[in-house]
């Protein structure tokens, strides 16, 4: 078990529809990262969020994924981000988690954004996913998930959520709000990774990435409306220490989810 751990935020521009121009990009930055144990990229990073899927689908043997695959092992380093998956006839919303070894762990998204139609083009996922990593619980999750705190409810004591997001400026005070929520209720590092740029339906994006901890204190600097690439440093301790002080979630309500 690691008793520290240290995250990579990239927060960039997207090119709409173009994974070949997207991955060229990322790979550029992914490159600059040393000694991060976790990068994560924005929601739907090799295409921008697009609800026409079927020209940017790929499956998990496509060339983004094996490219995923590469440069986790070349650098050591885990990478979570989402891209559109063609699987069994339908297209999923799907955040990837790929280890140095090569092993993924797949979530997809569970709330499709009904208000850009998403649930017409994306099946929606069933299942949350628990990550363990470098002896790190891990709860990844996507975008328009973190308007719904029971979704994200730490019934399982993990120490880290990570949202990757195309969150628009229009709504970003929401994100903001939202995401340091997150973290003081569930008692867990929050991070979260957004777009900046237009995309190809000129929505505004303006970043705002950002992590916090159990108290829900910033600890980034990342700035607004510019790429960027920040490395936090998580701490065990500083978990272990407050849920211990303060016993919050000790506390809870139990409840069963209806999915």
């Amino acid at each position: 078990m690691s008793n520290t751990l240290t995250v990579a935020l990239i927060q960039t521009d997207l090119v709409w529809e173009n994974p070949e121009a997207n991955r060229k990009n990322l790979e550029q930055k992914v490159n600059a990262i040393n000694g991060a144990d976790i990068i994560v990229l924005p929601e739907m990073f090799s295409s921008g969020f697009t609800m026409n899927a079927s020209a940017v689908a790929e499956t998990m043997d496509d060339e983004t994924i094996t490219w995923l695959k590469a440069l986790s092992k070349s650098k050591n380093s885990a990478i979570a981000g989402s891209l559109v998956i063609s699987e069994n006839g339908n297209y999923y919303n799907r955040l990837v988690f790929i280890e140095p070894t090569g092993k993924i762990t797949p979530y997809d998204k569970r709330h499709t954004f009904t208000l850009a139609g998403e649930h017409k083009v994306y099946t929606a996922g069933n299942e949350r996913t628990i990550i363990d990593y470098k002896g790190w619980k891990i709860c990844p999750l996507i975008c328009y998930d973190l308007r719904f705190p029971v979704w994200a409810r730490n019934t399982e004591d993990y120490d880290i959520l990570i949202y990757v997001a195309n969150w628009p400026k229009l709504r970003i005070a929401a994100w903001d709000t939202l995401l340091k929520a997150r973290a003081i209720e569930n008692m867990a590092y929050s991070i979260g990774v957004n777009r900046i740029g237009l995309d190809g339906n000129d929505y505004e994006y303006s970043g705002h990435s950002g992590a916090y901890d159990v108290l829900g204190n910033r600890i980034d600097s990342m700035p607004e409306n510019e790429e960027t690439t920040e490395i936090v440093t998580l701490e065990k301790a500083h978990i272990i220490k407050y849920r211990e002080k303060l016993g919050f979630l000790k506390d809870r309500d139990t409840f069963s989810l209806k999915v």
